[in-house]
């Protein structure tokens, strides 16, 4: 007996299934990885309203200067970020920005960082099946030099380049890094291929900032960093700024 369906769940099956419509969510949404980096975001949300809870995934959307947004815990390794990006693209969300947290694999960048991607070096499983092996995963330009501008304009040490998701962590070997950073690499994440690909298969608008959490090449390790818990609040409110400027406020 062959498959009933020719894909056995889409991307719209899902949004149906947690009753998210259109109507529901903003034209722009802000997405971290973790639950308390979504908390955080909430506090400066008016009248934040649960969209839906689903597994370890919650989203919620309210007002900020009474502009529309929604917020999700969106996923951090590719596979996860593969199902919230889906719904998110489903429900009709036309801006995504990806506010996540990576590893420097340049020695100049340092622990607290931030890192604008612009485009992406793909090393994840999930994106094969969605593209062929020469396409470019790029952000979109304008989310790109916003988000870069921004935190320059607050003052704050930024990068930007292009970046390399891998879904292998601990196989992040010297043969392997240097091979990547002859590819142009300057950053390492498990998150931006995965959402930047699916955007552009449904053509919408995204970009990704990182809190440099660690560095590569020097084997320095901040997740335990005080500067890199201050850049992740930063990266909160370049979203929030960025929103701004792209509804002309």
């Amino acid at each position: 007996m062959q498959m009933q369906k020719d894909v056995h769940l889409t991307g719209k099956d899902l949004t149906q299934m947690v009753q998210l419509r259109p109507q529901d969510v903003g034209k722009y949404a802000i997405v971290p990885g973790p639950r308390d980096r979504l908390d955080v975001l909430m506090k400066k949300i008016d009248s934040p309203v649960r969209n839906f809870s689903f597994m370890e995934y919650t989203m919620y959307t309210g007002t900020y200067e009474g502009i529309k947004i929604t917020g999700i815990n969106g996923g951090r390794f590719s596979t996860d970020t593969s199902i919230t990006t889906e719904v998110m693209c489903n429900a009709g969300i036309q801006n995504i920005i990806r506010i996540g947290s990576g590893g420097a694999l340049d020695e100049n960048i340092k622990v607290g960082d931030l890192f604008v991607v612009d485009e992406v070096i793909r090393g994840d499983g999930v994106t094969p099946y969605y593209v062929n092996g020469d396409h470019k995963t790029k952000s979109d330009k304008q989310i790109s030099d916003l988000l870069f501008e921004t935190a320059q304009a607050m003052g704050l040490n930024v990068h930007r380049g292009k970046a390399w998701t891998t879904d292998a962590l601990l196989r992040e070997t010297r043969e392997i890094v240097e091979a990547k950073r002859k590819e142009g690499a300057r950053a390492v994440d498990m998150v931006s291929s995965t959402l930047l690909t699916i955007c552009q298969t449904y053509n919408v608008k995204a970009g990704s900032i990182l809190a440099v959490s660690d560095n590569v090449i020097t084997g320095e390790m901040g997740f335990m960093n005080p500067l890199y818990y201050m850049a992740e609040g930063n990266l909160i409110k370049i979203a929030l700024e960025l929103v701004k400027k792209l509804e002309g406020k």
